[in-house]
């Protein structure tokens, strides 16, 4: 096995160490705010087991930079109605890496919420369920992004 330069733990602290982390009760009130759009980069498995915030849109950690960007052939203009962002996982780590991202391509600002969605659920935020036969894709026919 090849030794790595940085582990997976190094990577998080090193983008936690640069981006603006809220606690999950602020993040409950920031999500009612009509200028923060609370984005989910957890795996479409996770989305269908465990439910999700309401109202937030998903979009994977693998795409979302390209989403984001206005030069980009798969953005997504929905990122431009919104002046704060609040981003989600399950437990704040890779919502952490997004941010860091995020932010380094000047979009923003965004905000990690801390302990992600396991934490939102410790504190009995409101949990939406995904249709899965209405978000098999999670795009509407016009290829914008699905509130969840």
């Amino acid at each position: 096995m090849n030794k790595l330069k940085v582990n997976y733990d190094q990577l998080v602290r090193e983008a936690k160490s640069k981006i603006k982390t809220i606690p999950p009760v602020m993040a409950m009130d920031m999500a009612l705010e009509d200028d923060v759009l609370v984005v989910d980069v957890r795996d479409i498995r996770e989305l269908t087991r465990d439910g999700c915030i309401p109202n937030s849109v998903h979009a994977p950690r693998g795409l979302i930079e390209s989403w984001v960007d206005p030069e980009s052939e798969y953005y997504k203009s929905e990122f431009g109605d919104y002046s704060r962002f609040l981003i989600v996982c399950a437990s704040g780590r890779r919502s952490a890496l997004v941010a860091a991202s995020l932010q380094q391509m000047g979009f923003g600002p965004v905000f990690n919420m801390d302990g992600g969605f396991a934490a939102w659920e410790l504190l009995d935020g409101d949990v939406s369920t995904i249709d899965q036969a209405r978000h098999k894709d999670l795009f509407d026919p016009e290829d914008q992004l699905v509130r969840l």
